[in-house]
């Protein structure tokens, strides 16, 4: 059995700044936590020292298409093998994986072998991210707001089709993604809460009122905020009104600065509070590659200067890694503690997994990044496993 001690200059567990702290790691999990100076190095146990760094939690995604040059659509054990180990090395140690509008054969094709690659993903000492379930974005939105879902393969909520999807899934299925105006959504979102799904508003055209009486009916998140969204206006506030005066409903944001003006960030991140946004990549198979081109789901992307666009030229997913979007919300001024809490408890949070993913505390996956003075990532433990 290994154990380590791991000594930092400070760690951030989810409710605390721990200044020279020890992490003390059995296995996989976290069997203590405190001051340094408090712990005794166990019996045949190896310290590291890392008094330059600080230690956080490893970044929960919740949405995202791929990474590597592949694309979770794939549904293989190649393809989800190798998201996990770009991601991990940007301090992302779980995910959701997330699929595009296809048809229903494809979705429930790639579900079945993501599902399969679930069950047997801890068979192996190769240190990356956890695939924590599947986040359906489509095919239940609307075609007014598809952004580059492909148009011919969108459909009307559906709550037998959602039943064959969860089928598929096999009971990893996580989040659905819905139009709420749509005809059918109302049973659609029934279905999918008595299944212990977290259902998130996206890709919708909604007016307040529609957005408000999803969130009556027990929609609590939103996707990808501001994108693929109907607009906001002073005389028509739309789904953007509801999720900002709504305080039970998590907002997801790309903070990429492409995406989404800083404005906007600070507009969503003052209404919200740090404890009700999470920061999520929206990734595809481009991240941690050159510019060229690539795949999402079925059609074609291309990637200039790092930006995704489909051939019309509409954004198409990013190439954003989860330590990027750290940077860039501390880079706004915005502390440390909440940036990472929307990278790590919130997620989690929102997944019901808090106990075991997106904190440093007793009894959780021993998911630790360690970032330098520059928040880049210098070290990562995937599951008790160093990438380093």
């Amino acid at each position: 059995m290994t154990t380590i001690l791991l000594h930092t200059a400070r760690a951030f567990t989810s409710t605390t700044e721990i200044p020279d702290a020890g992490i003390l790691i059995r296995e996989d999990v976290i069997e203590a936590i405190g001051p340094r100076e408090g712990m005794s190095l166990p019996s045949g146990a190896r310290e590291i020292t890392a008094t330059e760094l600080t230690a956080i939690p490893g970044f929960v995604d919740v949405h995202i298409h791929g990474a590597g040059g592949h694309d979770v659509m794939e549904g293989t054990d190649e393809a989800m093998a190798a998201v996990g180990r770009m991601i991990a090395r940007h301090g992302t140690t779980s995910f959701v994986a997330t699929t595009v509008t296809a048809s229903p054969d494809d979705i429930c094709r790639s579900v079945e072998g993501i599902s399969r690659f679930i069950t047997m993903q801890h068979e192996t000492d190769e240190p990356r991210a956890e695939v924590l379930g599947v986040h359906f974005e489509g095919p239940f939105i609307n075609s007014a707001r598809r952004g580059v879902h492909p148009k011919e393969w969108i459909q009307l909520p559906s709550a037998e089709l959602l039943e064959r999807f969860l089928q598929a899934a096999s009971g990893n299925a996580r989040i659905l993604t819905i139009a709420p105006e749509l005809l059918g959504a109302a049973p659609c979102i029934d279905a999918a809460h008595k299944a212990g799904l977290v259902v998130a508003m996206g890709h919708t055209d909604a007016t307040y009122e529609q957005a408000r009486a999803a969130i009556a009916r027990g929609v609590h998140h939103a996707v990808h905020v501001y994108n693929a969204m109907r607009p906001f206006s002073h005389r028509d506030s739309g789904v953007i009104g509801a999720v900002l005066t709504s305080q039970d409903l998590t907002a997801e944001l790309i903070a990429d600065g492409v995406h989404v003006e800083e404005a906007a960030m600070r507009i969503l991140l003052q209404a919200k509070g740090a404890g009700c946004v999470i920061l999520v990549s929206d990734g595809i198979s481009a991240t941690g590659m050159p510019d060229g081109n690539y795949s999402l789901g079925k059609f074609q992307v291309i990637v200039a200067g790092g930006v995704a666009r489909n051939a019309e030229g509409n954004l198409a997913g990013s190439t954003l890694t989860l330590d990027r979007a750290l940077r860039n919300i501390v880079g706004m001024g915005y502390p440390l503690g909440d940036a990472v809490g929307m990278l790590t408890a919130n997620p989690a949070r929102l997944l019901g997994i808090e106990f075991k993913k997106g904190a440093l505390r007793v009894g959780a996956d021993a998911d630790v990044v360690l970032l330098d003075k520059r928040l880049q990532v210098a070290n990562v433990w995937a599951r008790g496993m160093a990438l380093n």
